[in-house]
């Protein structure tokens, strides 16, 4: 098995840069997974990894080997892609040996690893069938499948989900998580989808414009974004996002907007000092706003008022759709048992234990976290 490395990596297509001094090192059977929205350069990312993309600048390592120079086909690794690949004429059983075939390895250790990565997957009795013949998901398993066989160094992970429906989404992806757990080997996964990537990684990559925004485990990045980027993207539904001003009202601080005036809390006030009279963005996750009649205990509570949009029963919870007199609009994840309803003049608490503050001052664009 082994590490993968990108070192000071960029990629330029003319004079677009897709990816710009990317830095990351993947341990040896660590699943990372790299996302952000299209067009962020992880995709190429995995295709300079790949070997499918020359790089501009920097270098790629598997292992302590740089393989910027190696042929994709001797570097040692399976890719997956979105589209599963299949050659149409051949059964299940030839497409999963084809590339050991083409190796010239004996047919006892081709039935031998194809047998063993049928039996990991469920599919055993399909090696004889067509891809006409498949399902979806059953596909998908083939082409993973057809990458285990080959037992690399390093799985590489195109999107392989998007083509399933949502409920085959959800099976795949715990199978997924599973077959790394088992091969015990080093995986690198790219996927837009949020959820995917917190539920599958045990680091995410967050990337936008080609440049890296965060890298860390998917609590931390769920708790500790390092700016409004990392901390709109990750989580569904999304941060709530306020622009605000922070008053010092005698010894304490509050965040003031001309709609709402909240306290901060004393731990995060003490931090934040420095900021007294400026322009920051408050941002505070749909789980930390609650009906007060439900709210966890011991919580720092700032009641809002607003006005009930839209409200999403999804059984063990309830989103709230807000906006108040003034416009601005949030989302609330609240307890079930609550009665909001259409047009309702509701009181939130914001939990300011858990909010964000972002400084524009140094980035416009993308605030960073101030904690």
């Amino acid at each position: 098995m082994a590490s993968v490395t990108f070192e000071h990596v960029a990629k330029k297509f003319g004079d677009f840069t897709a990816i710009s001094d990317l830095n990351i090192t993947i341990e040896d059977k660590e699943f990372l997974v790299l996302v952000g929205p299209s067009g962020c350069g992880k995709t190429t990312a995995l295709r300079c990894l790949a070997g499918l993309e020359e790089v501009t600048a920097g270098k790629v390592l598997i292992g302590d080997r740089v393989v910027n120079d190696v042929a994709p086909k001797d570097r040692d690794i399976a890719m997956v892609f979105q589209s599963y690949a299949l050659y149409p004429h051949m059964t299940v059983f030839d497409n999963m040996a084809f590339g050991l075939k083409l190796r010239h390895l004996p047919k006892a250790e081709i039935q031998k690893r194809v047998d063993a990565s049928a039996k990991i997957l469920g599919i055993e009795m399909l090696l004889k069938r067509k891809p006409r013949e498949l399902s979806g998901g059953q596909r998908q398993r083939v082409a993973l499948g057809r990458a285990i066989v080959r037992e690399p160094k390093v799985f590489l992970l195109d999107e392989p989900l998007s083509n399933l429906d949502a409920k085959l989404r959800v099976q795949t992806r715990a199978e997924i998580s599973k077959l790394h757990h088992n091969l015990g080997t080093t995986f690198v996964y790219v996927t837009h989808d949020q959820t995917e990537a917190m539920t599958m990684a045990t680091r995410i990559a967050v990337m936008n414009k080609g440049i890296l925004q965060q890298l860390d485990t998917p609590q931390n990045l769920y708790d500790k974004p390092n700016n409004l980027f990392v901390a709109g993207f990750i989580g569904t539904p999304a941060m709530n996002f306020f622009n605000m001003k922070i008053i010092k009202d005698g010894e304490s601080l509050y965040v003031d907007n001309s709609e709402f005036k909240i306290k901060l809390p004393k731990a995060k006030a003490n931090k934040l000092q420095s900021l007294a009279g400026k322009e920051v963005i408050l941002g505070i996750r749909p789980d930390d706003i609650h009906n007060p009649d439900f709210a966890p205990a011991n919580i720092s509570g700032e009641k809002v008022e607003a006005k009930v949009e839209v409200t999403e029963l999804m059984g063990n919870e309830i989103l709230i759709y807000l906006a108040t007199e003034k416009g601005s609009s949030f989302v609330a994840r609240v307890d079930p048992r609550s009665k909001y309803t259409f047009g309702d003049k509701a009181q939130l608490l914001f939990n300011m234990d858990n909010c964000h503050i972002f400084d524009p001052s140094g980035d416009a664009d993308n605030p960073v976290a101030v904690r």
